[in-house]
This record gives C-alpha cells, structure tokens and sequence, in this order.
C-alpha cells in the first residue's frame, strides 16, 4: 500500500530510556502511566504487565513519596518495560527512585524547586547514566511567568522550558528529553512548533488533561496528528480519563493511521448501511477483541457490500467483501472462498492468525539469510 503522506521527521538526538531508543531514526514510542497507588506492589506491578501486553514501550510511576520509592524498587524487579519515575515537589524522591533504579526521571520545573535542587537530581541522574524527561506544563507554570504573561502561553511555556534546559546545558548534561503540554489544542501544538526549532533533544508529546476515552481521543488525535505530520514527536503518550491501556491502544493506532509505526492489525471497515449483507459493526467489535494479542503488522479489511468491497480488499492482506448469498473472501488481495454468515468472525478470526504466521515465518527466513 503506497504511503501518501512522506513525512520527515525533525532531526533529533537519540538517548535511550532503559532499552528503548528515542530519538533521531528510533521508532515512536508509546507509553502510558499508571493509576493505582504505587505503594500498591502488586497492584502496580499487575498494571504494568497489562501495559506491556497492550504493547506499551514504556511505563510511567508517580513517586510521590518514600514509600512509593521504595516500592517502585520492588515494582522495577518485576518489569520487562522501562519504567519513568514521575517526581513532583519532592527533588529527593527523584534522587531515591534513580538509586532504586528508575530508567529515566521526570521532573517538573515549575513545582521541583530552587536551581540547586535541580542540580542535585542532574547529577544523580549522571552518575546512574540515565536521562531526564523535563516535562514544562500549563497547568503549573512558576509564579514569575504567570505573572509577566498574565496566563499560560506558548511563549510562555517555551521560556519556562528553556529556563531548565539551561541549567541542564550549563550543567553539560544532554541526556534529556523535553514536554511541554497544555489541556489546549492551539497552545500544546504552537508551544512544540516553537520549541521544536530550539533544541535538538528529542521531544515526548501528549495534551495533557484530554479528557475521557472519546473527546480526549479526538483532541488528542487532532493536536498530536497536526505535530507528527510535521515530523515533530520522538515518544508519545495520550492523556485520558479512562483505563491506561486504552491510551496505549489510542497511541499505537494514531501512529499507525499516519504509517509512523506497524504495531498491530490496521482495520479498514466501513461504517455499514443498508447495503451490507453481513453484521459489520458486530463483526469488527469482535474481531477488535479477539485479536488484541496480534503485534504483526498486518492490513485487514471488513467491508458488508460489493461497493468497495473489492478494492478495498485487494488492497489488504486478508479482506472480506459483502455479499448475497456467500461473502467473498481475499487472502493477499486475491479472492480465495466464499463462505456464509454462518461462524463468521470464527472464520475470519483463523484466517488474520493464520496470514500472521505466515509472515512471521518469512520474516524468520528473511533475518535467517542475513
């Protein structure tokens, strides 16, 4: 399937969190964060698997206090995902996370302190090799900018941004990654265009604050779409008001609409009508659920009548075509057997695993001859 959109991506240094590159030629990543108490182990460790088996590249923990430091040493032994320690307020629990072995640090310049705090959490961050996310948000600007700009702005939020990224220059220290959010579209999408002809150091994008699963989807597609389109994002994470999986999914399918990254089944589906001689909406909801396991990069089209049907599925690697009486299936843009209603989902679901193996097998061969 030809790619339409030919998008550059800005010329980034690439650092690594744990070992997942960002940066430069790297592959976006995804990540998500987690909601339960971090004090919680077991909680907080069960939700992370679930994250890593939703696909996440990365996890990030709130490390609010001693406690939660302490168990995010526990949570760590029990991840195969990188894990971000999230530090507000406190710079010493910034400093006790990377001891407990956090594989990055996020810090916030507005809440995080005095220079020579931040100074401290630089160099425990430089002797444990690990980087820094600097994370610059709206909703928590330093008092001094909100009072030379009235209220959050992009040249406000760049400023605070570029503030820290001084000491941390000053310091030499360039293992670090930078966000710079707002709960609004506008001023999340100016601040990165602003910032993003400044620094070189990769940039972590999210609306923060989105909102619930549907409009923070939306927003979030809208403001963070508009960016990578730009080639701005090195590592992405969509902010909502639902369960963390759900961001990680949102994240690898606004990727993958843009042909950014292959993670997973690419649906093509029509919306049904009248026309349709199969349960289209029915069909996919339970194909979605059934296939949530599949990482291969694998195009799938479900189309109920004859209108697009064809097209649509010779141009997918398993498709399926409305019709009366037997639906048409393809296989690699070929038609390849008819079959009814009947069982259908079960059908289609052997025919996207059996396709995947397939591929999987060839890539095996393809790696094997070097």
């Amino acid at each position: 399937m030809l790619n339409f959109l030919k998008i550059k991506r800005r010329n980034s240094l690439k650092i690594k969190v744990g070992n997942v590159e960002i940066g430069g030629d790297a592959p976006i990543s995804v990540q998500s964060m987690t909601n339960t108490k971090t004090e919680d182990v077991q909680a907080t460790s069960d939700q992370v698997k679930q994250l890593e088996d939703a696909g996440a590249d990365l996890v990030r923990i709130s490390v609010p206090n001693e406690e939660a430091a302490t168990a995010f040493k526990l949570i760590k032994k029990d991840s195969n995902v990188p894990l971000i320690a999230d530090i507000h307020f406190d710079y010493k629990m910034g400093i006790l996370a990377a001891k407990n072995g956090a594989d990055c640090l996020r810090i916030n310049p507005g809440n995080i302190g005095n220079i020579d705090r931040v100074k401290e959490v630089v160099k425990c961050a430089e002797d444990k090799d690990i980087p820094i996310r600097v994370g610059v948000n709206a909703g928590s600007l330093e008092k001094k900018l909100q009072k030379k700009y009235g209220e959050p702005t992009p040249e406000a939020l760049v400023e605070s941004a570029m503030n820290h990224v001084d000491i941390l220059e000053s310091l030499n220290f360039q293992n670090f990654k930078l966000s710079i959010k707002a709960s609004d579209v506008g001023m999340m999408v100016e601040s990165y265009r602003i910032i993003a002809e400044m620094i070189k150091q990769p940039l972590h994008l999210g609306l923060t604050e989105a909102g619930g699963f549907r409009s923070g989807t939306v927003k979030s597609s809208i403001a963070m779409g508009a960016l990578l389109m730009d080639g701005i994002g090195d590592t992405i994470r969509v902010s909502l008001a639902s369960d963390p999986v759900d961001e990680i999914k949102v994240g690898f399918d606004l990727l993958k609409s843009l042909k950014l990254r292959s993670k997973g089944i690419n649906f093509i589906a029509c919306p049904s009508c009248s026309r349709q001689n199969f349960n289209v909406i029915e069909t996919m909801n339970q194909l979605e659920a059934r296939l949530e396991d599949i990482r291969e990069n694998i195009n799938v089209a479900v189309i109920g009548c004859y209108v697009n049907g064809p097209g649509e599925s010779k141009a997918a690697h398993v498709g399926i075509t409305g019709a009366d009486p037997n639906n048409l299936i393809y296989i690699d843009g070929e038609p390849d057997h008819k079959i009814g209603n009947q069982n259908l989902v079960e059908h289609l679901e052997k025919q996207i695993r059996d396709k995947v193996k397939s591929i999987e097998i060839e890539n095996k061969k393809i790696i094997a001859k070097g």
